[in-house]
């Protein structure tokens, strides 16, 4: 079928030289969607610079708890009992990454949770670079009705014979994603790369009313309730000097610390964190500031300071006292 989708007819296309000279297909299928959530299996196929499959790798894991949605992947207790840990099969899947741009539908998810299976691994994924195939589409401007793999798939007469299964998903993207690179070669499209910080802080310690392992549906990040910051609004971060307590601050997109760390660690430090952004807001934390996030969006409206998470983090490190009040 990959073969089918270019022809040799097609005319040469002049390549970028700044593209990537290799890509792993990657899909994951796990217990949940949580932070402490597990993979349950994962593909790869293994792609050279022009999208040319070069082989291709498939396990299942024990994730040493529920399975969670089995009506949706179809693996079982039963079926997983006898599968290798995560930690059995890291160097194996770490090998087929390893020098490639990780290439999934959604990235960003099958990303943290690669991240978050080596951090509990005490090890890191070899992965500097990530693609997002619905950031592909977007950049492209395919005739799609909706995101969905099933569309992208269907708009290049793809066939998916096992949908949530991570072998035939990985299939399925890999002969989607290589006419949807040349395509991006042949207009001189600059491929949505975005950088991938592997994990540096991991806890297994579940959240305060959740039971580790337990299956949650639909609990990506669920929002906390915070105190209320103490400390009135000083105005906007002006760069190059100190964060004051008091400042709004927001965060959009992935971070390789925990969000939710990182938040807590902001509160400590007297600063207000925001769950949307206004005009009141001081500062926007992003690791991908040419993002089409709500929040991004809006900082450049705004005229919002943004640091990356790095930058956020040294800030932490000196915040200014709130001004005394008299009382």
């Amino acid at each position: 079928m990959l073969d089918d989708l270019t022809t040799a007819a097609s005319p040469a296309i002049a390549w970028p030289a700044a593209y990537p000279q290799g890509y792993a297909v990657v899909d994951v299928e796990t217990t949940g969607l949580a932070r402490d959530d597990r993979i349950i299996s994962a593909a790869v196929y293994r792609l050279d610079a022009r999208g040319e499959v070069e082989d291709h790798w498939y396990t299942v894991v024990n994730p040493e708890r529920d399975p969670g949605p089995v009506w949706i992947h179809g693996l079982t207790s039963e079926m997983l009992e006898g599968a290798p840990l995560f930690q059995e099969v890291a160097a194996e899947f770490a090998a087929r990454l390893e020098g490639r741009v990780l290439v999934a539908h959604n990235a960003v998810f099958d990303w943290q949770m690669i991240a978050r299976e080596y951090a509990r691994a005490r090890s890191e994924a070899p992965v500097k670079q990530r693609l997002c195939t619905i950031a592909l589409a977007k950049e492209l401007a395919l005739p799609l009705p909706n995101h969905k793999l099933e569309t992208l798939a269907a708009h290049f007469g793809v066939v998916q014979r096992r949908a949530h299964h991570a072998l035939d998903d990985a299939r399925v993207l890999a002969e989607a994603f290589r006419p949807s690179l040349r395509a991006a070669a042949a207009g001189g499209v600059r491929l949505p790369l975005h950088e991938c910080r592997p994990l540096t802080e991991w806890s297994d310690r579940p959240r305060i009313g959740q039971q580790a392992g337990g299956y949650r549906p639909n609990s990506w990040r669920p929002s906390r309730k915070r105190p209320a910051c103490p400390y009135p609004n000083p105005g906007r971060y002006e760069p190059g000097k100190r964060l004051k307590q008091g400042m709004r601050v927001a965060f959009s997109g992935d971070t390789s610390v925990e969000r939710d760390l990182l938040e807590d660690r902001a509160t400590e430090a007297g600063l207000h964190v925001a769950t949307s952004l206004s005009r009141l807001t001081s500062l926007l934390v992003t690791n991908d500031p040419g993002s089409g996030t709500s929040k991004v969006v809006k900082a450049r409206q705004y005229g919002t300071p943004v640091v990356d998470e790095a930058a956020f983090g040294q800030l932490l490190g000196d915040v200014e006292p709130a001004d005394r009040t008299d009382g």
